[in-house]
């Protein structure tokens, strides 16, 4: 008994992680992302993009490493511009050049790459579906093929 005690002690104390499944996420702050990502990378999970990942949620790439994140079948990823908060510009989007230039600044090379040949970074999002284009940047999941 008393080592059923133990065992359940030691379980209920050692934190349970589990991957981050994300399925439609549109995006957000930068900041919160980076935040995010780096307590996901601090902690060894692995991130599984099973649907849409837009906007800072690309940060996931620059952030996590590469052989702890992977893509499903349903996966898309969207990359635009930075800008301002539209709160603070009466409803404008404003394009930020500092945090573009960031948002880049973590990207590897790969993602660089891939909207160097789609244009640059512009206000609208340029989107990678699931296919050879983002089998490029990320691998699949091994499970879901």
């Amino acid at each position: 008994m008393r080592f059923a005690l133990v065992l359940l002690s030691f379980l209920l104390a050692v934190p349970a992680y589990a991957d981050l499944r994300i399925t439609r996420d549109h995006g957000g702050y930068v900041e919160q992302y980076k935040e995010k990502y780096q307590r996901i990378r601090k902690r060894g999970e692995r991130v599984i993009i099973d649907g849409i990942c837009n906007s800072a949620c690309t940060l996931v790439f620059g952030i996590v490493p590469m052989n702890k994140v992977c893509v499903t079948p349903r996966a898309s990823l969207g990359f635009h511009q930075a800008y301002y908060d539209k709160a603070f510009t009466f409803g404008m989007k404003v394009n930020s050049h500092e945090g573009t230039t960031e948002l880049m600044s973590y990207y590897p090379q790969t993602i660089k790459d891939w909207i160097s040949r789609n244009g640059g970074l512009t206000n609208d999002m340029k989107k990678i579906k699931n296919g050879k284009d983002l089998w490029k940047i990320v691998d699949p999941c091994p499970e879901d093929f």
